[in-house]
């Protein structure tokens, strides 16, 4: 079977050079270049064609494989698969990939998260509130003895959702799963130019101020912490992201 040809046109830049190529192969999937059962060009084609090296191809398949995008059959090559079935209000969360797309999800969580944190404040029930207590105090437990804090930092958001007592808000978030944190798919800290210990303890702040409103009943002030928290994550990636694309210029 002959490769699909990708597009010569070259991919744009980005601070990692594997999801640029991922980004590049899924442009190539949905403009219909490469179609499901295409085989991919060889790893030697694609460092031709977008002038990386052969590690940063091997991430990039490694990564296209994690989303769902292609498989790789050993000694014959690697195929575009079939679409996924028909994902929650079409979101795959497996295709959560790039800068990008982490700051469109953010974009949609501050909509969403923003009206769930009102609601829970005025409907949380007290158990719900010694839950997301519980969840900040794994989530700074973590974060000084540097360990995993992504999983308490969802709990917690996923808490807030519940006690919205609108299943929907939760559905949504527990469907897109830990790609809601940024963390989980880039170096937040880094990005922000702070020391990792500045960082968590200024997210560990901002949770905080989330948790006191709710805590209080206060449900504008939730709104406005929630907001926040948000909106200065998006913030931070969208500066980052202005300066790789500045940089690549």
């Amino acid at each position: 079977m002959n490769s699909s040809p990708l597009q010569a046109a070259p991919p744009k830049k980005h601070r990692n050079l594997a999801q640029g190529v991922v980004a590049y192969i899924s442009d190539n999937i949905r403009d219909g270049s490469i179609s499901p059962g295409d085989k991919l060009p060889t790893e030697s084609e694609i460092m031709r064609i977008l002038g990386v090296s052969r590690t940063v191809v091997q991430e990039a398949i490694s990564h296209a494989q994690a989303a769902g995008l292609v498989e790789t059959r050993h000694g014959i090559g690697t195929f575009v698969l079939e679409p996924p079935p028909a994902h929650t209000l079409g979101i795959d969360p497996g295709t959560v990939i790039t800068m990008r797309d982490v700051l469109a999800i953010l974009e949609l969580r501050i909509s969403l998260e923003t009206e769930s944190a009102g609601l829970a404040a005025a409907r949380r029930s007290d158990a719900q509130l010694q839950q997301l207590r519980a969840a900040l105090d794994s989530f700074q437990a973590n974060a000084e003895n540097g360990g995993d804090t992504v999983a308490a930092d969802m709990q917690f958001h996923l808490t807030i959702a519940q006690a919205s007592a609108n299943r929907y808000f939760h559905d949504i978030l527990s469907h897109l799963g830990t790609n809601i944190i940024p963390r989980s798919r880039l170096n937040s800290a880094k990005l922000a130019h702070d020391e990792p210990n500045i960082y968590m303890e200024r997210v560990i702040r901002e949770h905080d101020d989330i948790f006191n409103a709710i805590a209080r009943k206060d449900p504008e002030a939730a709104r406005a912490a929630m907001r926040t928290h948000l909106s200065n994550s998006r913030e931070r990636l969208r500066r980052a992201q202005e300066q790789a694309e500045g940089s690549s210029q």
